[in-house]
């Protein structure tokens, strides 16, 4: 989760994690755990490619309760500054393609956790084919290796990760202001996760679409000419691909990001 925010946010701007250092706070070293923490950092590391070069582990009694901890963490990437991608070019016409999410990635779990809570929900009961529990903390898909190869092949115009404020909240992040992105409600399916959180949260779908994924991890704009080419690329590297919508141009006051 900690590696996979960080590189995902370094690769829209086209760049290439380089490494990443963590910090560990506890009130008293539990071994094991941290083990587990350090073996998951590393993990990450090894799937975007950047090394873990160090870090800190500190040990401070009274300052955290027994068994809680602190986690923090950050990375550095490179890119040719000839290269980074900024979406000055993103015009009326281009395509906007979108990467399947694994799960709620980093965002929304204040809003998780009160639905489970105020539901009682048993996170060891069954749920699509393992406990809900584990579908909820599934871990952060890190798109690293797929799109640095793909923007050696085909030309990326922008890229949004979409963390908290969802797609509404994080393509406009990449749009100049006068294209927006229509994308097509129906062109993808909810993860069941998902549909879980609305219907056992009640959760009116603005809400969804501005605290979840909702199963878009990654989005991407190209050239229209370009998307069925990036479409297999990145599916034969185990991408799930979909094509949301296209660039317009915008209306004065419109929104920049509009789910129809």
């Amino acid at each position: 989760l900690l590696v996979a925010m960080s590189v995902n946010d370094i690769l829209v701007q086209g760049a290439e994690p380089l490494f990443f250092l963590d910090y560990f706070a506890c009130g008293h070293l539990d071994v094991d755990v941290a083990e587990q923490v350090i073996s998951g950092i590393a993990r990450g590391c090894e799937l975007s490619g950047c090394a873990l070069i160090g870090g800190e582990t500190a040990e401070m009694p009274g300052m955290y309760p027994f068994g809680e901890y602190d986690l923090a963490g950050f990375a550095v990437g490179v890119a040719e500054k000839s290269k980074v991608i900024t979406g000055r070019d993103i015009r009326h016409g281009d395509a906007v393609l979108g990467l399947a999410s694994s799960g709620p990635h980093s965002n929304g779990y204040s809003l998780i956790r009160k639905i489970v809570e105020v539901t009682n929900a048993d996170l060891d009961a069954p749920f699509d084919g393992r406990t809900l529990g584990e579908t909820l903390l599934e871990p952060t898909r890190i798109y690293v290796k797929p799109l640095l190869a793909l923007m050696k092949e085909i030309r990326v115009k922008g890229l949004a990760h979409i963390t908290g404020g969802g797609i509404t909240g994080n393509v406009p992040r990449v749009l100049p202001d006068s294209v927006c992105a229509v994308i097509d409600a129906g062109a993808w399916t909810w993860p069941a996760a998902f549909q879980w959180l609305q219907a056992q949260g009640r959760v009116d779908l603005d809400e969804m679409h501005r605290t979840f994924n909702c199963g878009i991890g990654m989005v991407l704009v190209v050239d229209a000419g370009d998307a069925e080419a990036a479409t297999n690329f990145l599916s034969d590297r185990g991408e799930t691909v979909y094509l949301l919508g296209e660039i317009r141009a915008r209306e004065a006051g419109q929104e920049q990001a509009i789910i129809v």
